[in-house]
């Protein structure tokens, strides 16, 4: 990050339609870079979508060089093909992310959604909408997957600099405590020795 900057990439993933959205956030406000959709709907071969989104992600990142990468997580349906192939297209945005010490932070549907609009079960119109008012700027209905990118960049953003979340969160029980000494009730800490 430099001079208070933060450049943002927001993965929408999906093996047919990928969403990518890019912001640029600094001291004053939030800045649209970019935003688009990977088509992979010609490609048959599963795996060959799964190494183009390896490849094209991988592009992004080199082309912004975003300070993290904030994707969507995948959901349960009751498709469960449908939800593993998702986890598929995941897995090879975040793979990409990785191979260039990009920092990843995921997010639920729902999360993005209640970030962004204030509802959980709000739909990708409204979370169109939005983010055309919060970024001053029309959206093209037909990116909706890259709009979803674009909150998801924002729901990451506002993560960040939400006065109520704990930056150092701990990974373990025994950090956290240890961080956090006066959250847990003396009978408890005797239970955990």
């Amino acid at each position: 990050m430099t001079s208070g900057q933060r450049i943002i990439l927001g993965i929408d993933p999906g093996t047919n339609i990928l969403g990518y959205g890019v912001i640029l956030v600094d001291k004053k406000s939030v800045h649209y870079v970019d935003m688009g959709v990977l088509d992979l709907r010609k490609e048959k071969d599963h795996f060959l979508k799964l190494s183009q989104i390896f490849e094209r992600v991988g592009a992004l990142i080199e082309r912004y060089t975003p300070d993290d990468l904030a994707i969507e997580a995948p959901f349960y349906g009751k498709n469960v093909q449908s939800m593993l192939k998702l986890g598929r297209a995941q897995g090879a945005a975040i793979a990409a992310a990785l191979h260039r010490q990009l920092p990843v932070f995921e997010y639920a549907p729902r999360k993005v959604k209640m970030a962004i609009t204030g509802r959980g079960d709000a739909s990708k119109e409204q979370v169109k909408l939005l983010m055309e008012k919060t970024l001053r700027m029309t959206l093209d209905a037909k990116f909706l997957d890259a709009s979803d990118a674009l909150a998801i960049a924002m729901c990451h953003y506002y993560q960040l600099t939400s006065p109520l979340t704990d930056t150092s969160t701990s990974k373990n029980w025994k950090s956290f405590i240890e961080a956090h000494p006066g959250r847990v009730k003396e009978g408890e800490k005797a239970e955990k020795k």
